[in-house]
């Protein structure tokens, strides 16, 4: 049986990273970090409600209910209308049309 593929997780040779394994499978499951950082769009949200003061449900309601419909249109609509920076506009614009239509 071949050992299983290593590689570096840092960049260059003077990483002090150890060697991680791409089998997870063979690590046993009360070792595997089980607590994921949240990625994507919803990485912002919390410096989107910090910043402009709404709570995110309110920001995609908005979004729900703009008679717009492409990402860049909306994107555009709330730097102009709401004063939001491009990151955080596409955050959420990207999150709420990957969503689909509103629940309920």
């Amino acid at each position: 049986m071949r050992p299983p593929i290593t590689s570096r997780a840092g960049r260059g040779p003077k990483s002090t990273t150890p060697l991680v394994t791409r089998t997870p499978h063979l690590v046993p499951r009360e070792r595997i970090d089980m607590t994921a950082t949240v990625k994507g769009p919803a990485s912002y949200f919390p410096s989107i409600e910090k910043k402009y003061g709404r709570p995110v449900a309110e920001w995609k309601d908005l979004i729900r209910s703009s008679p717009l419909t492409k990402h860049m249109e909306l994107v555009a609509w709330l730097k102009a209308e709401h004063g939001l920076g491009h990151g955080h506009a596409n955050a959420l614009v990207a999150h709420t049309l990957a969503e689909g239509p509103a629940k309920g």
